[in-house]
Order: C-alpha cells, then structure tokens, then sequence
C-alpha cells in the first residue's frame, strides 16, 4: 500500500540525494526567480549610480540578500530535495518560506528597486495599479489568518501528499507559504514603519500567529505515531527514524521558527515604549 504512494512522491527519482545531488531545478521556479533578482539588481545598480546607499542602504541590500539565499536554500538546494525524504527537512522549507525570507527580502526595500529598474513609464503605471491593493497589503488581522491558515492546511496529510505527488501543486504550495509570509511581515513593516500604526495590534498578531505554530509543532512532536505516510517509507530508506523524524520537524516549527517572530514582537514594543515616551515625556 505505501510502496506505490512513495514511488508517486519521487520527483527526483532514485533513492535519497546527496548534496552534490540534491538540486531542485524547476521552470516553476528559476524563472521567476531569475526575473525578480535581474530586476533587484538592476534598480540596485541605477541608484547607486548616484552615490553608494542612494535610496536602498548596504544593509537593506545586504539583508535581501540573505533572504534571497534562504530562498535559495529553500527551494532550489538542498531542503527541496531532502523534503521528499525527511519530514523534518520538508518543515525546515516550510518555516524559512514563512518565517525568514519574507522579512529579510521586505527589509531590502525591493519595491524601490523595482521602480528604479523599470522605466519611468511602467514604473508609474505599476504604482497606480497597486494603490488599491495597499489597504488590504496592511490588513493586518486578515494577514495573520492566511498566515496560519496556509501553514495548518498544508500540513494536513491529504495536501502534503497531493503536493508531493505533483509537481505544480508542489510549487502552488510553496508559492501559497512565501504569499502568505510576504503578506503578514508586510503588514508588520507598516506597524513599525508608520508613526499612525501603533505597535499593539502587530503584537497581538505576532503572538496569534506563534500560538498556532507551537500548537502545531506540539502536535507533530508529541504524537504517539507517524502521522503522514508517505514518510513512515520514505524517512528509513533516508536512515532516519520515521517518528524520530516527525518529532524533529515539531521541534523546529514549535522552536526556531518562532525566533523571528518573538524578534519582530520585541522589536513592535520597543519602538511603542520608545513612542510613548517621546508623546508623554518632560516638556
């Protein structure tokens, strides 16, 4: 019964990779992947054609930079790869899709590099159409809930093993993971960018959002059988344990991937005390 299920998961065919084989090059995603970085580099490079830190300062790019490696490291080598394999692999692709490249790639002000890379023209047309999207861009609450629901609905067993089956609902499920992260870090960067948003609500946000993934990642480490059977084959042929395993994917759901969030929280109420104390202090 599983042996057929795991052979239909095998996109990369064989058995378990190597690092010098564990590469993930899909259309589905070099493409637009190539494009979104061109583009980076190209704005990057016009404006600081006037003087280095022009418009996008060298951390801001340095950050989209790493950003750009996580994803890197998420989707093309090696964790693409591995997550056929191992589910802990498969949660660590997961996490850093919502978790770390979405605020590191926004901190790279990627929108100004865009501008600058197109011409004038189109830079301004794209600026009109997404005047209506920006009320929802920093909806926050609505924000959270894709953020949560995109991780629990993906980590049913039924849309895990979909996803793995095939390989465009494999690339919609983490392009859906990255949307959603995009979207809720989003809307916090306007909560600390904006004098008029206050820090509370991206807090309470924050706390929402690392409440589902600790009750998620418990779940997965506390569960007293594997829960996804297409790893209860896969994991032994990759020398792991299967609930060995799963264990190891709630663990790093329910602990390092609450990191940036429990930063981001940090970093909301200092700049709100920091505010508080500038309207109610001396004089």
């Amino acid at each position: 019964m599983l042996a057929p299920l795991a052979r239909a998961h095998d996109r990369h065919g064989g058995g378990p990779p190597d690092l010098g084989s564990a590469w993930s090059l899909s259309p589905w995603l070099l493409l637009p992947l190539a494009l979104c970085l061109g583009l980076y580099a190209a704005g990057l490079a016009r404006l600081w054609r006037g003087g280095l830190g022009r418009g996008i300062r060298p951390a801001e790019a340095a950050a989209f930079a790493a950003g750009a490696g996580c994803l890197f490291l998420a989707t093309v080598w090696p964790l693409d790869a591995y997550g056929e394999w191992s589910l802990a692999a498969h949660m660590a692709q997961h996490m850093l899709l919502l978790a770390l490249v979405p605020p590191l790639l926004l901190a790279g002000r990627p929108l100004a590099a865009l501008a600058s890379a197109l011409p004038a023209a189109w830079a301004r047309g794209l600026h009109r159409a997404g005047r209506p999207l920006r009320p929802a861009a920093g909806a926050l609450a609505a924000a959270a809930v894709a953020h949560s629901a995109a991780m629990w609905a993906w980590h049913l067993p039924a849309a895990l093993e979909l996803a793995l089956a095939r390989e465009s609902v494999h690339w919609a499920m983490h392009a859906s993971f990255l949307a959603a992260g995009l979207w809720f870090w989003s809307a916090l960067w306007r909560c600390i960018r904006e004098p008029r948003a206050g820090a509370g609500p991206g807090v309470v946000a924050i706390v929402a959002v690392m409440m589902q993934m600790g009750f998620l990642g418990a779940l997965l480490t506390f569960a007293p059988r594997v829960l996804y059977p297409v790893y209860a084959l896969r994991a032994p042929e990759a020398g792991l344990a299967p609930l060995a395993d799963q264990q190891l994917a709630g663990v790093l759901m329910w602990v390092p991937s609450c990191l940036p969030y429990l930063a981001g929280a940090v970093w909301l109420t200092w700049r709100g005390l920091a505010r508080l104390d500038r309207l109610h202090g001396p004089g």
